[in-house]
């Protein structure tokens, strides 16, 4: 037969662990890796249409 639901739950313990909100010089550091990427992905851009697509022009 199937066992009774009104068995008490095993006891957890809550383990609480301290957040801390970013610090300035983290958030500065992945500002510039995002916005490097930024600028790599528009010089990519710009050597595509100049070296692909130029010459057809």
């Amino acid at each position: 037969m199937k066992e009774s639901l009104s068995q008490e739950p095993e006891h957890t313990e809550n383990v609480r662990t301290k957040v801390q909100p970013p610090t300035d010089a983290s958030i500065v550091a992945s500002n510039a890796i995002k916005y490097t990427a930024y600028i790599m992905l528009l010089f990519g851009f710009l050597y595509f249409l100049i070296a692909y697509l130029a010459p057809m022009l």
